[in-house]
């Protein structure tokens, strides 16, 4: 069931999101050759505590970690690990964060130290793809008008969108009704209101959009071992121009 949020959930909500954003500039500032994803996993648990908030993933189906820590050909839910990122590397950190009940969930991916220019690419363009989405997210749009906005514009850009993992809504828990695909038809699906509370959070890669699942049950990678990449925000609908709670 969809559900519209109050004021003061979407207020909360926001302010989850602000720490968020928060966190991935922090975690922008540490990114660099020599670092490794558990080092960033000690960090974000140790931020949020400092500032009131929980990693709301954590314990969520048996996942044990803060953040999702998705680097190279990974497309999404991969742990963090002690190994150190390589020049060149590209690296997703997802998260979640619960601040006094609100909830809030953005993704970000980072290049570590000079990338290639097909990974600079890839990841210029679903940063692109994103706000494509968040453009048409507005009350009286349908979901398929996001998904198709996301779409046409990756694969005009010779890339291909995920369709094992979608953005989805979010308010009293992580994950709640609807599911936003990253592709579809205009004019489909259900219409957006004011009140809701989704996720957009396109995954591109750079070559198809098929996946392969490592025997952890949670890593999903490409299935032809080329680069992925992900941005993610959570928002508002309103009449006008979504409402961004995880602005950077």
């Amino acid at each position: 069931m969809i559900t519209i949020k109050s004021e003061r959930e979407i207020n909360l909500m926001h302010e989850a999101g602000k720490l968020l954003a928060a966190t991935h500039r922090e975690i922008a500032k540490m990114i660099k050759p020599g670092i490794t994803t558990w080092e960033i996993e000690e960090f974000v648990d140790k931020y949020l505590a400092e500032h009131g908030a929980t990693p709301e993933q954590k314990g969520y189906n048996g996942y044990k970690y803060a953040t999702c820590a998705s680097v190279n050909d990974v497309i999404c839910h991969g742990f963090p690990q002690k190994i150190a990122l390589k020049e060149g590397d590209i690296v997703t950190i997802d998260m979640v964060v619960n601040l006094n009940g609100g909830l809030a969930d953005s993704a970000w991916t980072y290049a570590v130290g000079e990338v290639s220019d097909e990974a600079q690419r890839l990841m210029d363009v679903t940063k692109n793809a994103l706000y494509r989405g968040i453009e048409v997210a507005r009350a009286g749009n349908r979901l398929g008008d996001i998904g198709h906005a996301i779409q046409s514009y990756a694969e005009g850009e010779k890339f291909s969108v995920v369709r094992d993992f979608t953005g989805h809504g979010i308010g009293k828990t992580m994950h709640e009704d609807p599911t936003v695909l990253h592709y579809g038809k205009p004019g489909k699906g259900a219409r957006l209101k004011e009140g809701m509370v989704i996720t957009i959070e396109p995954m591109l890669n750079a070559g198809t959009w098929h996946m392969k699942m490592d025997q952890d049950g949670w890593t999903a990678r490409t299935a032809d071992g080329k680069l992925s990449a992900q941005y993610e925000h959570t928002l508002v609908i309103t009449k006008e121009d979504p409402i961004i709670l995880t602005e950077q």
